[in-house]
């Protein structure tokens, strides 16, 4: 672990780490200690999902074949159904080392298997909140038909509890987060299509005819894609972000380009830190 100024600390307990992670912490001492995966450093992600822990090591060392068998020992032992790693830097998709059992975390009444390192909120209760917060920002539902374009969807943690009241149209950047939603989707009413949104956003005529447009951007925000909702004027904008400087500087513009803030949800799930999430609801007033 490192500290804000970075320096490593020998961590023995963490109040915000689920009970199961730290009871990892002094075996993965050990296990590191008889490995060659490092060189110099190396991260490690762990993601608890409803399967167990999942691992991602990203480290300056091959895994050699013993590395290989002591890892799939530990995966074993300790109920861990994945263990992934990839070359610090590297660019490209994890190689998966080690898999004991399927992956699953569940949104909405759906189970999916995300990719190693998947972007997850940091609380289950974080994320419970933001899904309603979301959908209660939805407008009227004038039928179950109704669509609504999700822009930067990951791999569902929104569009799966979206998909149970409209059509959900949802556009993500990372192949193994779409293929993850591609699956878990199917016979549902989504559409998970693969698109660099920094890059190709989604144009403003597509926008424009959505009943909403749900925007949960990286924390640098949305870049080209923010100037396509402003041309489109989507009706209704519902905004999720974890970075308040750009959530301003956003909501500047929507304001001069006529829309108003509706609602403001603010969520509290970086606990002990002076971090938020919020969701808004931007709506368009309608010209009589």
């Amino acid at each position: 672990m490192h500290q804000r100024g970075g320096d490593p600390v020998d961590l023995t307990g963490c109040h915000l780490l689920h009970p199961d992670l730290i009871g990892l912490l002094p075996p993965l001492r050990n296990l590191l200690l008889k490995t060659d995966l490092l060189k110099r450093e190396g991260d490690l992600l762990i993601n608890q999902l409803d399967s167990g822990p999942d691992l991602l090591f990203s480290s300056d060392a091959t895994p050699t074949t013993a590395d290989r068998s002591r890892l799939a020992d530990f995966a074993r032992q300790y109920a861990i159904p994945r263990i992934a790693w990839q070359h610090a830097g590297a660019a490209g998709e994890p190689e998966i080392l080690v898999q004991t059992g399927p992956v699953r975390i569940r949104f909405a009444d759906t189970d999916v298997a995300p990719p190693p390192g998947a972007f997850l909120q940091a609380s289950r209760d974080g994320e419970h909140a933001i899904q309603d917060a979301v959908i209660r920002a939805l407008p009227r539902i004038p039928g179950r038909k109704s669509r609504v374009i999700e822009l930067y969807a990951g791999c569902g943690t929104l569009t799966l509890p979206l998909a149970e009241h409209v059509r959900a149209e949802a556009f993500e950047g990372h192949p193994a987060a779409v293929r993850s939603l591609q699956l878990a989707a199917t016979g549902k009413r989504i559409e998970a299509t693969l698109r660099d949104l920094n890059r190709q956003p989604v144009e403003a005529s597509d926008l424009a005819g959505a009943l909403a447009v749900v925007l949960d951007p990286p924390y640098s925000g949305a870049g080209l894609q923010m100037t396509q909702i402003l041309d489109g004027k989507p009706d209704v904008l519902v905004y999720v972000s974890c970075n308040p400087k750009v959530l301003f500087r956003d909501t500047a513009l929507l304001v001069a380009n006529g829309y108003r803030a509706d609602t403001v949800t603010l969520i509290d799930q970086f606990l002990w830190s002076a971090e938020i999430e919020t969701v808004c609801r931007f709506s368009r007033p309608r010209r009589r």
